[in-house]
Protein backbone atom coordinates (compact mmCIF):
# COMPACT_ATOMS: atom_id res chain seq x y z
CA UNK A 1 0.00 0.00 0.00
CA UNK A 2 1.55 3.04 -0.87
CA UNK A 3 1.86 5.55 2.16
CA UNK A 4 0.85 9.28 1.07
CA UNK A 5 1.09 11.13 3.94
CA UNK A 6 4.53 11.53 5.80
CA UNK A 7 4.84 8.75 8.19
CA UNK A 8 7.56 10.59 10.20
CA UNK A 9 6.97 14.30 11.39
CA UNK A 10 10.16 15.07 12.29
CA UNK A 11 12.27 14.04 8.77
CA UNK A 12 15.93 13.45 8.97
CA UNK A 13 17.65 16.17 6.57
CA UNK A 14 19.52 13.71 5.75
CA UNK A 15 18.03 10.75 4.74
CA UNK A 16 18.47 9.12 1.57
CA UNK A 17 15.40 7.07 1.58
CA UNK A 18 16.88 3.56 0.46
CA UNK A 19 15.09 1.76 2.83
CA UNK A 20 11.31 2.88 3.01
CA UNK A 21 9.70 5.90 0.55
CA UNK A 22 5.86 6.51 1.06
CA UNK A 23 5.45 2.96 2.77
CA UNK A 24 6.98 1.24 0.20
CA UNK A 25 10.46 -0.62 0.37
CA UNK A 26 13.17 1.08 -1.80
CA UNK A 27 14.98 -0.79 -4.80
CA UNK A 28 18.02 1.05 -6.21
CA UNK A 29 18.36 1.78 -9.50
CA UNK A 30 21.03 1.07 -11.45
CA UNK A 31 21.71 -2.33 -9.28
CA UNK A 32 24.52 -2.90 -7.58
CA UNK A 33 24.58 -6.58 -9.69
CA UNK A 34 23.84 -6.25 -13.26
CA UNK A 35 22.20 -9.69 -13.41
CA UNK A 36 20.08 -8.66 -10.15
CA UNK A 37 16.15 -9.47 -11.26
CA UNK A 38 14.58 -6.53 -10.79
CA UNK A 39 11.46 -6.15 -8.34
CA UNK A 40 7.41 -5.54 -9.85
CA UNK A 41 7.82 -2.24 -10.88
CA UNK A 42 4.40 -1.47 -8.77
CA UNK A 43 5.88 -3.24 -5.46
CA UNK A 44 8.76 -0.50 -4.59
CA UNK A 45 9.68 2.95 -4.56
CA UNK A 46 12.17 3.35 -6.91
CA UNK A 47 15.44 5.54 -5.96
CA UNK A 48 17.33 6.11 -8.78
CA UNK A 49 20.85 7.53 -8.01
CA UNK A 50 24.18 7.80 -9.94
CA UNK A 51 27.19 5.67 -9.11
CA UNK A 52 30.22 8.10 -8.48
CA UNK A 53 28.06 10.59 -8.69
CA UNK A 54 31.02 13.23 -7.82
CA UNK A 55 32.97 11.95 -10.91
CA UNK A 56 30.28 11.44 -13.54
CA UNK A 57 29.91 13.46 -16.44
CA UNK A 58 27.41 16.22 -17.37
CA UNK A 59 24.43 14.46 -18.57
CA UNK A 60 25.16 10.87 -16.77
CA UNK A 61 21.91 11.12 -15.09
CA UNK A 62 19.64 11.83 -17.64
CA UNK A 63 21.24 8.59 -19.07
CA UNK A 64 20.66 6.39 -16.18
CA UNK A 65 17.27 7.51 -16.13
CA UNK A 66 16.89 6.63 -19.86
CA UNK A 67 18.04 3.04 -18.78
CA UNK A 68 15.28 3.13 -16.11
CA UNK A 69 12.63 4.52 -18.79
CA UNK A 70 14.14 0.91 -20.97
CA UNK A 71 14.21 -1.29 -18.60
CA UNK A 72 11.05 -0.79 -15.89
CA UNK A 73 7.44 -0.94 -16.46
CA UNK A 74 6.95 2.19 -16.08
CA UNK A 75 3.44 1.85 -16.35
CA UNK A 76 3.40 0.67 -12.88
CA UNK A 77 5.88 2.83 -10.96
CA UNK A 78 4.22 4.31 -7.93
CA UNK A 79 7.12 6.50 -6.09
CA UNK A 80 10.45 7.81 -7.26
CA UNK A 81 13.22 8.93 -5.51
CA UNK A 82 15.83 11.17 -6.79
CA UNK A 83 19.12 10.77 -5.31
CA UNK A 84 22.16 12.25 -6.59
CA UNK A 85 22.71 13.08 -10.29
CA UNK A 86 26.29 14.30 -11.26
CA UNK A 87 28.06 16.89 -9.43
CA UNK A 88 24.80 17.82 -7.81
CA UNK A 89 26.56 21.07 -6.28
CA UNK A 90 27.40 22.19 -9.69
CA UNK A 91 24.94 20.92 -12.31
CA UNK A 92 21.37 21.28 -11.93
CA UNK A 93 18.13 19.39 -11.65
CA UNK A 94 16.57 20.62 -14.46
CA UNK A 95 17.32 17.67 -17.16
CA UNK A 96 15.68 15.75 -14.87
CA UNK A 97 12.41 17.84 -13.62
CA UNK A 98 11.89 17.74 -18.00
CA UNK A 99 12.76 14.10 -18.95
CA UNK A 100 10.11 12.63 -16.08
CA UNK A 101 7.96 15.96 -17.51
CA UNK A 102 8.28 14.85 -21.12
CA UNK A 103 7.52 10.80 -20.13
CA UNK A 104 4.97 11.60 -17.68
CA UNK A 105 2.75 9.62 -19.92
CA UNK A 106 4.50 6.50 -19.14
CA UNK A 107 4.15 7.48 -15.49
CA UNK A 108 0.06 6.82 -15.19
CA UNK A 109 0.54 5.10 -11.80
CA UNK A 110 3.07 7.63 -10.12
CA UNK A 111 1.88 9.54 -6.82
CA UNK A 112 5.11 10.18 -4.98
CA UNK A 113 8.56 11.94 -6.08
CA UNK A 114 11.27 13.39 -3.88
CA UNK A 115 13.86 15.03 -5.57
CA UNK A 116 17.50 15.49 -4.34
CA UNK A 117 17.35 12.79 -1.43
CA UNK A 118 20.99 13.83 -1.95
CA UNK A 119 23.55 13.24 1.59
CA UNK A 120 25.79 15.74 2.92
CA UNK A 121 29.04 13.86 1.52
CA UNK A 122 28.19 14.34 -1.81
CA UNK A 123 26.55 17.75 -1.37
CA UNK A 124 25.35 19.79 1.64
CA UNK A 125 21.71 20.74 1.37
CA UNK A 126 22.36 24.68 -0.11
CA UNK A 127 24.99 23.39 -2.52
CA UNK A 128 22.22 21.18 -3.98
CA UNK A 129 21.93 23.12 -7.24
CA UNK A 130 17.81 22.43 -8.46
CA UNK A 131 15.74 24.31 -10.55
CA UNK A 132 12.23 24.80 -11.63
CA UNK A 133 9.94 22.34 -10.44
CA UNK A 134 6.70 23.59 -11.71
CA UNK A 135 6.16 20.78 -14.42
CA UNK A 136 6.47 18.25 -11.71
CA UNK A 137 3.18 19.43 -10.91
CA UNK A 138 1.44 20.05 -14.04
CA UNK A 139 2.63 16.92 -16.01
CA UNK A 140 1.73 14.73 -13.19
CA UNK A 141 -2.01 16.17 -12.22
CA UNK A 142 -2.50 12.63 -10.59
CA UNK A 143 0.37 13.25 -7.95
CA UNK A 144 -0.16 13.04 -4.45
CA UNK A 145 3.28 13.52 -2.92
CA UNK A 146 6.14 15.87 -3.49
CA UNK A 147 9.15 16.35 -1.68
CA UNK A 148 12.14 18.24 -2.58
CA UNK A 149 15.50 18.80 -0.78
CA UNK A 150 17.88 22.07 -1.39
CA UNK A 151 16.85 25.17 -2.13
CA UNK A 152 19.81 26.69 -4.72
CA UNK A 153 18.44 27.75 -8.24
CA UNK A 154 14.71 26.29 -6.71
CA UNK A 155 11.85 28.45 -8.73
CA UNK A 156 7.83 27.49 -8.54
CA UNK A 157 5.46 28.81 -10.17
CA UNK A 158 1.53 29.27 -8.85
CA UNK A 159 -0.30 25.49 -10.26
CA UNK A 160 -3.92 24.50 -9.34
CA UNK A 161 -3.37 20.80 -8.44
CA UNK A 162 -6.35 18.87 -7.25
CA UNK A 163 -4.86 15.85 -6.01
CA UNK A 164 -1.65 16.84 -4.44
CA UNK A 165 -1.85 16.10 -0.61
CA UNK A 166 1.35 16.60 0.62
CA UNK A 167 4.12 19.29 -0.71
CA UNK A 168 7.71 19.62 1.41
CA UNK A 169 10.53 22.03 0.97
CA UNK A 170 13.81 20.92 3.01
CA UNK A 171 16.19 23.59 2.19
CA UNK A 172 18.37 25.69 4.30
CA UNK A 173 17.25 28.95 2.45
CA UNK A 174 13.81 28.93 0.76
CA UNK A 175 13.98 31.37 -1.63
CA UNK A 176 11.06 33.93 -1.12
CA UNK A 177 9.52 33.47 -4.47
CA UNK A 178 8.62 29.80 -4.23
CA UNK A 179 7.22 30.69 -0.53
CA UNK A 180 5.09 32.89 -2.70
CA UNK A 181 4.39 30.43 -5.17
CA UNK A 182 3.31 27.68 -2.67
CA UNK A 183 1.09 30.78 -1.29
CA UNK A 184 -0.92 31.34 -4.50
CA UNK A 185 -1.53 27.97 -5.61
CA UNK A 186 -5.02 26.39 -5.42
CA UNK A 187 -4.34 23.50 -3.67
CA UNK A 188 -7.44 22.04 -2.43
CA UNK A 189 -6.14 18.47 -1.07
CA UNK A 190 -3.24 19.33 0.39
CA UNK A 191 -3.17 18.10 3.84
CA UNK A 192 0.52 18.44 4.77
CA UNK A 193 2.71 21.53 4.07
CA UNK A 194 6.59 22.15 5.09
CA UNK A 195 8.44 24.69 4.18
CA UNK A 196 12.17 24.69 5.31
CA UNK A 197 12.80 28.91 5.32
CA UNK A 198 16.12 28.47 6.49
CA UNK A 199 18.41 31.53 6.51
CA UNK A 200 19.12 34.91 4.12
CA UNK A 201 22.78 33.97 3.75
CA UNK A 202 21.91 30.80 1.66
CA UNK A 203 19.04 32.32 -0.10
CA UNK A 204 16.51 32.44 2.56
CA UNK A 205 14.99 35.83 1.54
CA UNK A 206 11.14 35.10 2.76
CA UNK A 207 9.05 37.54 4.95
CA UNK A 208 6.16 36.89 7.17
CA UNK A 209 4.05 38.87 4.49
CA UNK A 210 4.76 36.58 2.32
CA UNK A 211 3.60 33.29 4.71
CA UNK A 212 -0.08 35.59 4.68
CA UNK A 213 -2.19 33.50 2.19
CA UNK A 214 -0.79 30.31 3.77
CA UNK A 215 -1.83 31.20 7.16
CA UNK A 216 -5.31 32.55 5.83
CA UNK A 217 -6.01 29.19 4.09
CA UNK A 218 -8.30 30.18 1.99
CA UNK A 219 -6.76 27.71 -0.60
CA UNK A 220 -5.79 25.27 1.95
CA UNK A 221 -9.24 24.01 2.72
CA UNK A 222 -8.03 20.19 3.95
CA UNK A 223 -4.66 21.14 5.40
CA UNK A 224 -4.24 19.56 8.65
CA UNK A 225 -0.42 19.13 8.91
CA UNK A 226 1.76 22.88 8.56
CA UNK A 227 5.36 23.40 8.97
CA UNK A 228 6.80 26.54 8.63
CA UNK A 229 9.99 25.65 10.22
CA UNK A 230 13.92 26.07 10.11
CA UNK A 231 13.78 30.36 10.46
CA UNK A 232 15.63 32.93 12.18
CA UNK A 233 12.85 34.78 11.84
CA UNK A 234 10.91 31.82 14.03
CA UNK A 235 9.42 34.40 16.36
CA UNK A 236 8.10 36.72 13.69
CA UNK A 237 6.49 33.71 12.57
CA UNK A 238 4.85 32.47 15.93
CA UNK A 239 3.40 36.09 16.27
CA UNK A 240 1.89 35.48 12.91
CA UNK A 241 0.73 32.02 13.29
CA UNK A 242 -0.71 33.13 16.87
CA UNK A 243 -4.05 34.74 15.24
CA UNK A 244 -3.73 32.81 12.25
CA UNK A 245 -7.37 31.72 10.84
CA UNK A 246 -6.06 28.22 9.49
CA UNK A 247 -4.68 27.30 13.02
CA UNK A 248 -7.98 25.95 14.66
CA UNK A 249 -8.11 23.53 11.57
CA UNK A 250 -4.52 21.82 11.95
CA UNK A 251 -3.59 18.76 13.87
CA UNK A 252 0.02 19.53 13.81
CA UNK A 253 1.69 23.13 13.76
CA UNK A 254 5.49 22.45 13.43
CA UNK A 255 7.55 25.75 14.27
CA UNK A 256 10.79 23.76 14.59
CA UNK A 257 14.16 23.51 13.70
CA UNK A 258 14.77 27.54 14.02
CA UNK A 259 15.35 30.57 16.56
CA UNK A 260 12.41 30.34 18.46
CA UNK A 261 13.17 32.30 21.96
CA UNK A 262 10.67 33.65 24.60
CA UNK A 263 9.24 36.34 22.57
CA UNK A 264 7.47 33.81 20.41
CA UNK A 265 6.49 32.19 23.03
CA UNK A 266 4.89 34.69 24.22
CA UNK A 267 3.61 35.24 21.14
CA UNK A 268 1.54 31.94 21.01
CA UNK A 269 1.08 32.13 24.91
CA UNK A 270 -1.34 35.61 23.97
CA UNK A 271 -2.79 34.12 20.81
CA UNK A 272 -5.67 31.16 20.13
CA UNK A 273 -5.55 28.00 21.80
CA UNK A 274 -3.97 25.86 20.83
CA UNK A 275 -4.93 22.26 22.79
CA UNK A 276 -6.95 21.06 20.08
CA UNK A 277 -3.92 20.27 18.26
CA UNK A 278 -2.54 16.76 18.23
CA UNK A 279 1.72 17.69 17.80
CA UNK A 280 2.91 21.54 18.80
CA UNK A 281 6.32 20.99 17.26
CA UNK A 282 9.26 23.20 18.88
CA UNK A 283 12.04 21.56 18.30
CA UNK A 284 15.24 23.30 18.43
CA UNK A 285 14.60 26.27 20.25
CA UNK A 286 15.82 29.20 22.62
CA UNK A 287 12.85 28.76 25.27
CA UNK A 288 13.59 29.47 28.85
CA UNK A 289 12.05 27.39 31.91
CA UNK A 290 9.73 29.36 32.83
CA UNK A 291 7.91 30.03 28.99
CA UNK A 292 8.29 26.17 28.33
CA UNK A 293 6.40 25.18 31.36
CA UNK A 294 3.26 27.60 30.49
CA UNK A 295 3.23 25.85 27.01
CA UNK A 296 2.93 22.75 28.62
CA UNK A 297 -0.35 23.89 30.36
CA UNK A 298 -0.99 25.86 27.66
CA UNK A 299 -1.32 23.26 25.32
CA UNK A 300 -3.20 20.96 27.56
CA UNK A 301 -3.50 17.58 26.18
CA UNK A 302 -1.58 18.41 23.03
CA UNK A 303 2.25 16.79 22.42
CA UNK A 304 4.32 19.09 23.19
CA UNK A 305 7.56 18.51 21.82
CA UNK A 306 10.33 21.17 23.43
CA UNK A 307 13.48 19.12 22.41
CA UNK A 308 16.46 20.26 22.16
CA UNK A 309 16.68 23.40 24.20
CA UNK A 310 19.34 25.85 23.89
CA UNK A 311 20.84 29.09 25.57
CA UNK A 312 20.80 32.36 24.34
CA UNK A 313 24.02 33.76 23.93
CA UNK A 314 25.96 36.14 21.28
CA UNK A 315 24.93 33.30 18.54
CA UNK A 316 21.60 31.05 17.77
CA UNK A 317 21.10 29.38 14.90
CA UNK A 318 18.99 27.31 12.60
CA UNK A 319 19.16 23.62 12.72
CA UNK A 320 19.57 23.03 8.40
CA UNK A 321 21.49 25.66 6.66
CA UNK A 322 24.38 25.30 4.99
Amino acid sequence: MLTILPENIHPDPWDLYDETYAGLDVAVFPPDDDDEELPAAGAVAWRIAEPDAYDAEEGAFAGTLQVFLDQVATEEVRALVIGCWEQAYDTDSSAIVNLLAENAKRFPALRAIFLGAIQSEEAEISWIQQSDVTALLTAFPQLERLEVRGGTGLALSPVRHENLRVLRFETGGLPAEVVRAVAASDLPALEHLDLWLGIDNYGGDSTVADLAPILAGDRLPALKHLGLQDSDHQDEIAAAVAAAPIVARLDVLSLAMGTLGDEGAEALLSGQPLSHLKVLDLRHNYVTDPLAERLRVFVGDAELDLAERKERDDWIYVSVAE
